[in-house]
């Protein structure tokens, strides 16, 4: 399990390896374009009920720390979904509580 941290807060957003290597990848394209937008989630199982959503901009500090030394592997498929989920009015928005193997994202 691999955590985002936002901004200034202390508290990570866990997120599955996998999922944050693509978000990454999507969020590192859309930051080096100069282009911001929004990540959501709704919290996963045994966090308090409820949804989240971060405004990602250059000026805000990201920090990704993977649990697994081993990078993974990107899935292509997985990184155009999000890519397109990222480019949508909605904003990229990724499901947390499925299983970590195929977390992903929401269809748009």
């Amino acid at each position: 399990m691999g955590s985002l941290f936002y901004g200034s807060s202390p508290s990570p957003i866990r997120i599955p390896d996998r999922v944050l290597a693509h978000v990454k990848v999507v969020i590192a394209t859309k930051l080096r374009r100069g282009e911001s937008f929004t990540v959501s989630w709704r919290h996963p199982s045994g966090e308090p009920v409820g949804r989240s959503t971060l405004w990602i901009q250059p000026s805000i500090p990201l920090r990704f720390v993977f649990g697994s030394a081993e990078p993974e592997v990107l899935d292509p498929a997985l990184l155009q979904m999000l890519a397109t989920s990222a480019n949508s009015s909605g904003g990229l928005i990724l499901d947390l509580d499925e299983h970590p193997a195929d977390a992903a994202v929401q269809a748009p």
